[in-house]
Parts: C-alpha cells; structure tokens; sequence
C-alpha cells in the first residue's frame, strides 16, 4: 500500500488553494499511484480572522472543499483523507476542524472532528486561541482501507498519549494526522512526537503538515511542514523537505506484524487507562 503526503501553503484564497493542491494530487496519483492520499489541516484555507473563519466556513456534505476531496477520490479511485476542513455548524458561533475521508468510490467514510484545542502562548510571544472559533469533537475514529485500520487525529492532539492508546486499542494499523504546525514548535517537537507515537502505537504514523507563512492581522504566522511517515520501530521512511510538495511511502504490513512479534506490548501491558 502506498500513501502520498500533499504539502501545501494555503493562504485567504480558497478557490486558489484547492486548484493548487487539487494539481499536487494530480502529479502525485501520476507519479506514484497512491492508495490513500493525504492532506494537511486547514488545507482549503489559511490566515483569516476570526469573522472570517466563521463567515467561510461551509456545512458538509457538500461545500468546496469537500466537493474537490471527494470527487478527487471518485476519479482516480483512491482514498483520500481530506487534511482538515472548516465545517460549519448550525445555530453555533464556533465551528468544527474536521478531517473527511473519502473511498475510492468517493464515499465519505471518516469524519473526525479535532478533539484538543490549540490554546497557548509559544515562547517568542505569539498567542494562539484554536477554542475561540473551534467546537472539540468528542469521538475517536477509525476507518479500514484495504485489510488495514486507520485512526484519525489533527495537529495539537499528537501531545496527547491518552488518544493514541484508545487507537492502539481498537486496533489500528496505521494513524494519519494532517496538521498546521507552528515553526517554533516544530522545529524542536514534530518529529520526535510523530516518531514517539509510532513506537508506543507500533503503528506506521503519517504526519502531514502545512508548510510557510502567512499574514492574519499583521501577524506573520509560519508553519513547519516536513510532513513524514513513521515505521512501527520508529524510523522516518520518508520526509518532504521545506516548500510545496508531495513525498509518498509504503505501508508494510510485514513490518507492523514485524514489530509486534518482536516487542508484544499489547500482552506485556498491566496498567488500565480508559
């Protein structure tokens, strides 16, 4: 199985953004022939206020960026799992940050809405209030793509063990988190949590980010990028490099069962957590 991590700078321009990312998908289902593509959070749109937020947002099924996802998936016949999207909600002034999966029949077979928010201050200053425009999902998700379980997480939860031992749990094989990581963050905690939930799921960890900077009320926020997959063991089998891109891996089931047999956690574990 193979899976292709979309990176991408989205920035206030919502048709531009998906006919960018829309051509990264093109060229990386011509070049290597995924079975599962992968995009980051908040890929369909990036830098706006919070009126903003909150004005664009669109309800799903249906709306842009959910529409390009799933018919992207019905005309190649692949899975797509559509990074975050804006979902409006009904009667709230807030909204849900939520990932769509698509099968290779365009069927929506995931949704996950972002459970832990985003509210912190980084050490260069810079204020960051994800509750503010942003209702917590409560459930965790899983969906199956050809024999494999995959779970679902976005961005902040990667800090959270709690939800990574629920889908080590129920089974999964694989966990794919899109995210927009921040630079400062980034650079010191991206690859050592993706790797760290790797080793304690023994999962392969897809970890895709959105990548550069962006301006939102004279504020230049910059994300990290470097969107990776993870082995079961713990190594980093692929990793796109700085800018706009797409880097593609394989999944080995080989490998999970590999290090499973070699390292049995699920029968050496003595301590309950709910």
């Amino acid at each position: 199985m193979k899976v292709s991590l979309i990176q991408t700078n989205p920035k206030q321009d919502r048709a531009k953004n998906l006919r960018d990312i829309e051509a990264l998908m093109e060229a990386a289902v011509k070049e290597d022939s995924p079975d599962l593509i992968v995009l980051p959070e908040y890929f369909e749109l990036y830098g706006t206020t919070l009126a903003e937020k909150l004005a664009a947002a669109q309800p799903a099924p249906g709306g842009d960026a959910y529409t390009m996802a799933q018919n992207f998936a019905r005309k190649h016949g692949v899975y797509v799992h559509a990074g975050t999207i804006m979902e409006k909600i009904e009667g709230e002034n807030r909204i849900y940050n939520t990932s769509f999966v698509f099968d290779r029949t365009g069927k929506e077979v995931a949704a996950y809405r972002k459970i832990h928010m985003f509210d912190i201050e980084t050490p260069d200053g810079m204020t960051f209030r994800e509750s503010d425009s942003v209702k917590p999902g409560e459930d965790i998700v899983t969906y199956e793509i050809d024999g494999l379980k995959v779970g679902c997480a976005i961005c902040y939860d990667i800090r959270f063990f709690e939800l990574f031992l629920q889908l080590e749990k129920r089974g999964c094989d694989i966990i794919v988190l899109p995210a927009a990581f921040t630079l400062q963050t980034g650079k010191d905690h991206w690859e050592v949590l993706a790797r760290s939930r790797a080793i304690e799921t023994q999962t392969y960890f897809v970890a895709c980010g959105m990548t550069g900077s962006v301006t939102v009320d004279g504020q230049v926020k910059s994300c990290y990028g470097h969107s990776l997959v993870v082995d079961p063991w713990g190594h980093t089998v692929a990793r796109a490099s700085d800018g706009e891109g797409f880097v593609t891996a394989r999944i080995d089931p080989k490998q999970i069962a590999r290090v499973r047999n070699l390292i049995p956690m699920t029968k050496h574990r003595r301590l309950a957590c709910a």
